[in-house]
């Protein structure tokens, strides 16, 4: 597990530069407040928007659930501890005033795009005269 990439995976990739084209500008792996061991997968800091892509398999996506059939409850006790981390951090984010988005990785680039965009806007996003 420790070979597996926690960061550039490639829906967050496809998502960041969706989000770019659209002259929607944003920082990567920001840490997260009160717990510098944690980081924010996408942060747009001015308005305090924190972007999470999940991964169906590492974060127990309901649409796509895939239970390892080889130790099977270990694999449980992980993945729920993965989601009891992503609650505490989603918690810990929204008590220092930031808003979270957790996109699954199976969501379309476009469609997460334009939500990061619409709740980005929501909270007070300005593009850069000239961007598209």
């Amino acid at each position: 597990m420790s070979t597996l990439a926690r960061r550039d995976t490639k829906p967050e990739l496809l998502l960041r530069k969706e989000l770019h084209r659209r002259g929607l500008r944003y920082r990567v792996q920001v840490k997260v407040p009160g717990n510098k061991r944690r980081t924010i997968d996408i942060a747009f800091t001015r308005v305090r928007l924190a972007v999470y892509m999940d991964g169906c398999f590492w974060h127990g996506c309901p649409t796509h659930v895939h239970r390892p059939k080889a130790n099977r409850e270990w694999w449980d006790w992980k993945i729920a501890r993965n989601r009891e981390r992503d609650e505490d951090t989603t918690r810990r984010l929204e008590e220092a005033g930031w808003r979270v988005l957790r996109v699954w990785e199976h969501v379309p680039p476009t469609t997460a795009a334009d939500l990061v965009e619409a709740t980005w806007r929501e909270l007070g996003g300005v593009t850069r005269p000239g961007a598209t």
